[in-house]
């Protein structure tokens, strides 16, 4: 009777414990599973309170002792485990032992209690138990291990955005038997654990919050590629919703059917908000493009009348007329030469940092820059020799006398190129012998310079040569008659 009497002390001990511990506590989480602790422990008081009373047949005390005792360690285990581990000011939950791994504490606890309090009896019961159980809940099993390993490895954790399969949303609640998505549109996905743990799953949050978008956008052939990525990475700055650390950044992705294919990729820092940042970027390259007279050409599929353009515009000719008139060593010539000698040379069209000729390659051709600036360089140590804007020149020798390159020229910005050919030369210079005396003493003119620039940087210049031997040279390979 002793025993009785402080075992149903201890009930109500208990019992007064969880009440004010569920007054006291900020915690719903505490507050809801400290439920059972205040069933088990009023069952176990009223078990208690039968015996005292001795309204319990004899033949059934050793049982009802028994449940007696299981309630009660059910009751206790259930309040330690609960108090030890969860904040009682904070309402959250810990992160190292979510719900259901404290579920899964307090079984196996009481599993321990109970094998100690039954001993044979209730292992052989449980074993049998265990066995009906598992044939009638085997997916009930299933998605609770699964949702037990979910919470162990952690591969997402509630408020982070995930897809799995054909599945997108914020995990709101991971329970025993499900996760719960909120998608886009407001809606609830509960996915089974064991799908869960089957799929392939995509973390939007992991392992940093900021997630990377893109979007493809097409940009008309004619337009330069350089222009069309300055003016994407503009498009992405006026966007609000696109961070600028990470930054952004275009790539050109695809010669496509109807459109050069240009790939915006930039950083957001909530999944939740990718469709708008979409629509701000998109939004700013139509803008942007507008302003800059860039074309978003039209789908293939559009059929549209238009114009072929020739391969040379009539205004390509005087255009190129009136860059090699900014030429010093092309000065002499009178406008209708210069007009002739453009119809022979070619606009070639350069990218930034591209490289136009290498020192020591062959070469047999002369450039005029029409729009932008190289750099001249000697190798191997890439040392600047000069930087040349819209009318400087380079290449002279190799149009003259097809001796190799003797430095290398860079852009250094998208740049237009004149280039003219030791073969159109000749064929111009056939039509005038004259011309080739005036172009072959600038050259030297030239020449000279260059060599004492090369002197002055301790550079080897070329040996010297006369004015009569060099005019030979050219004639020799431009197979002209003297």
């Amino acid at each position: 009777m002793p025993t009785l009497t402080f075992h149903i002390v201890a009930d109500i001990a208990l019992l007064a414990l969880a009440v004010a511990v569920r007054v006291v506590t900020v915690n719903r989480l505490v507050q809801r599973k400290l439920l059972l602790t205040l069933i088990a422990g009023f069952a176990s008081l009223a078990a208690s309170a039968l015996r005292v009373a001795g309204l319990v047949p004899p033949d059934l005390v050793a049982d009802v002792t028994g449940i007696d005792n299981l309630l009660a360690a059910l009751a206790a285990i259930n309040f330690v485990v609960v108090v030890s581990i969860n904040p009682l000011r904070e309402d959250r939950i810990p992160g190292r032992f979510p719900n259901i791994v404290q579920d899964a504490i307090i079984v196996g606890l009481f599993l321990v209690v109970a094998t100690a309090v039954l001993q044979e009896k209730f292992l052989t019961t449980s074993a049998v138990g265990a066995v009906v159980v598992g044939f009638a809940l085997q997916d009930t099993l299933g998605n609770a291990f699964a949702g037990l390993a979910i919470q162990t490895e952690k591969p997402y954790r509630a408020g982070q955005w995930i897809r799995v399969g054909e599945h997108e949303g914020r995990v709101e609640e991971i329970t025993w038997r499900a996760t719960k998505l909120r998608t886009k549109a407001g809606t609830f996905v509960i996915v089974p654990n064991n799908v869960m743990s089957k799929e392939a799953i995509v973390n939007f949050s992991e392992p940093i919050i900021p997630t990377r978008m893109f979007i493809d956008v097409g940009a008309s052939y004619h337009a330069p590629p350089n222009e069309v990525k300055a003016a994407i990475a503009e498009a992405m700055r006026n966007a609000p919703l696109v961070l600028a650390l990470p930054e952004p950044d275009v790539v050109l992705l695809d010669f496509g059917p109807s459109a050069v294919t240009y790939r915006a990729r930039f950083w957001i820092d909530d999944y939740a908000r990718d469709e708008p940042a979409r629509s701000q970027v998109r939004t700013s390259i139509w803008y942007v493009f507008r302003r800059r007279n860039i074309e978003i050409p039209w789908p293939i599929q559009v059929q549209y009348g238009r114009e072929e353009v020739p391969g040379r515009s009539p205004d390509t000719t005087p255009r190129i007329a009136a860059s090699l008139a900014q030429v010093e060593l092309l000065q002499s010539l009178t406008d209708a030469d210069r007009l002739e000698l453009a119809a022979l040379c070619d606009g070639r069209l350069y990218a930034a940092h591209e490289v136009v000729v290498r020192q020591d390659a062959p070469g047999n051709s002369m450039f005029v820059v029409s729009s932008g600036k190289v750099e001249i360089v000697l190798e191997p140590d890439g040392r600047p020799l000069a930087v040349t804007g819209a009318g400087g020149f380079f290449g002279e020798m190799s149009l003259l006398t097809g001796s190799p390159r003797t430095a290398t020229v860079r852009a250094l910005e998208d740049c237009t190129l004149v280039e003219l050919t030791s073969e159109a030369f000749r064929r111009f210079v056939l039509e005038k012998p004259a011309v080739l005396d005036v172009i072959a003493a600038a050259v030297m003119k030239r020449r000279g310079e260059i060599d004492q620039r090369r002197s002055e940087t301790a550079t080897p210049a070329a040996p010297a040569e006369s004015a009569t031997s060099f005019l030979g040279r050219i004639r020799k390979f431009l197979r002209i008659p003297t």
